[in-house]
C-alpha cells in the first residue's frame, strides 16, 4: 500500500551528474517539479552546476545542491563534499540517475544513514566500444553493484531486458516510461513560421529533421545516406540536424554530408531551447539510433507537437510510435529511405495523422502518469 507525499514524511534526493541538455536530465527536472507539486519534500543533488535546466528547478523552487566537482580527476575531495551534502540533507530515499550516480549512491549510502536506494536505467543495448575506457568501466562496476538498490526503474522495456542481460536482479526491476509534457509540447503555428524563417525555409518545402545529440549511437550517417537517396526523388525537401556535440565529430559529419552531395540542403541548428517551435517547424522527424536508446524523448515530444515520426526499432521506439508513424530495422539506409517516402505519402493522404500522434502521447505517455507511477515506487513501504 502506498500513500501520497503529503501523508508520508520522506525526504527524496534525486542524484545526477549535471542537468545538461539530454533526455534523462529533462525527465529528472520534470519529475522533481511534479513531485514538489504533489507535496513531496524533494531535493536535487548535482555533481556539476551550469546545466541548461538548472534555472527551471530554481524557478520551480526545488532546492538544488551543487557538489562542484572540478573535473574528471577531482575524486577524493569531491567524494567528501558529496557525503557531506547528503549527510546534511538526511534523505530517506535516494533516486540516482544514470550509471555513475548509481554506483556512487550504492557505495556511499552507508555513510549517510542507509537511505532507501533506487536506481534508474535510461539506456538499452549500449555498445561501449565507441567510448573511452573510463566510460566503459563504470557500467561494469554498476552491474556488479546492482544487487544493492531496493528498486531499479527502467524507462523502457528494452532497458529492463538489457539490465537483466547484465545480471541486474529481475525481481527488482520496474518500468516507468518517460513522461511528455503535452501542455508545453503542442503544435505551435507561430513558432513554426518563426523557426522556418530563421532557417530560410518556406512553408511549401518539406523539412525532415533529426533531433539528437551528435553521438555515434544516434547514427547521423544513416540519416544522411537516406537523405541523399530521398533528394533524388523529392525536389523540394531539406534536412535539419538539431543537437550539440563535439566540434570534431560535427566537422566529420559535415564532410560526410558534403561527400553525399547534400551539404547545401542540410541545416545545422545546434542545440536549441525552443523545442516546441523547432519540432513544429518540421514536417516529419527521424530517430535513426543504432543502439543505446531506451525511451526517446525526441520522438515523444515531436509526436506531442503533431509531427509524425520515422524510427528505428531500437529501445521502445516502435512501442511509442505504433501505427501513427513508420518503423524500420536499424542500420538499413534503403529501408529508411522507403520509410521516409511512405510517411510523406501518408502525411498527404491522412490529414489527421499528426493529431493521432499527439493523442497517442496524451493517452499513453503523459507527464502526470510518469510522476504518479514514480511517486508510488519511491514512497512504497518496505
Amino acid at each position: 500500500m502506498t500513500e501520497s507525499c503529503e501523508a508520508i514524511d520522506k525526504r527524496i534526493v534525486l542524484l545526477a551528474r549535471q542537468l545538461a541538455s539530454g533526455g534523462a536530465e529533462r525527465q529528472l527536472v520534470a519529475l522533481a517539479c511534479g513531485l514538489k507539486d504533489r507535496g513531496c519534500d524533494v531535493r536535487v543533488v548535482l555533481f556539476y552546476g551550469g546545466g541548461v535546466f538548472d534555472a527551471e528547478l530554481v524557478a520551480a523552487q526545488v532546492p538544488v545542491y551543487f557538489v562542484e566537482k572540478r573535473g574528471r580527476w577531482d575524486v577524493v575531495g569531491f567524494l567528501f563534499r558529496l557525503v557531506g551534502t547528503l549527510r546534511q540533507l538526511e534523505p530517506k530515499v535516494i533516486y540516482s540517475f544514470l550509471d555513475l550516480p548509481n554506483v556512487l549512491a550504492s557505495l556511499l549510502s552507508g555513510f549517510v544513514g542507509k537511505p532507501l536506494l533506487i536506481w534508474s536505467v535510461r539506456a538499452a543495448g549500449m555498445e561501449m566500444l565507441h567510448y573511452d575506457w573510463l566510460m566503459r568501466i563504470v557500467p561494469w562496476v554498476e552491474a556488479r553493484l546492482s544487487g544493492r538498490p531496493r528498486i531499479i526503474i527502467a524507462n523502457s522495456y528494452a532497458g529492463a531486458a538489457w539490465a537483466i542481460s547484465r545480471r541486474f536482479p529481475r525481481e527488482r526491476l520496474r518500468v516507468v516510461h518517460n513522461g511528455i509534457d503535452t501542455v508545453r509540447f503542442r503544435p505551435d503555428a507561430i513558432g513554426r513560421a518563426r523557426v522556418r524563417a530563421e532557417w530560410g525555409v518556406n512553408d511549401s518545402t518539406v523539412l525532415v529533421g533529426l533531433v539528437a545529440r551528435l553521438d555515434p549511437m544516434k547514427d547521423h550517417r544513416l540519416f544522411f545516406q537516406s537523405c541523399a537517396a530521398l533528394k533524388v526523388t523529392q525536389d523540394d525537401v531539406r534536412f535539419v540536424c538539431v543537437g550539440g556535440g563535439s566540434t570534431a565529430y560535427q566537422d566529420e559529419l559535415r564532410k560526410f554530408a558534403q561527400q553525399l552531395g547534400i551539404g547545401e540542403r542540410v541545416i545545422w541548428a545546434g542545440g536549441r531551447q525552443d523545442m516546441p517551435a523547432v519540432h513544429s517547424a518540421l514536417d516529419m522527424e527521424c530517430s535513426t539510433s543504432a543502439f543505446g536508446e531506451g525511451f526517446s524523448n525526441a520522438i515523444g515530444e515531436a509526436m506531442a507537437c503533431g509531427v509524425p515520426c520515422v524510427v528505428t526499432d531500437v529501445g521502445d521506439s516502435a512501442r511509442i510510435v505504433m501505427d501513427v508513424g513508420e518503423v524500420l530495422a536499424p542500420r538499413d539506409s534503403a529501408a529508411l529511405t522507403r520509410a521516409l517516402e511512405r510517411l510523406l505519402i501518408r502525411i498527404k493522404n491522412e490529414p489527421r495523422l499528426g493529431e493521432r500522434a499527439r493523442e497517442r502521447i496524451q493517452c499513453e505517455f503523459s507527464l502526470e502518469q510518469m510522476v504518479l507511477r514514480t511517486e508510488q515506487i519511491l514512497l512504497a513501504r518496505s
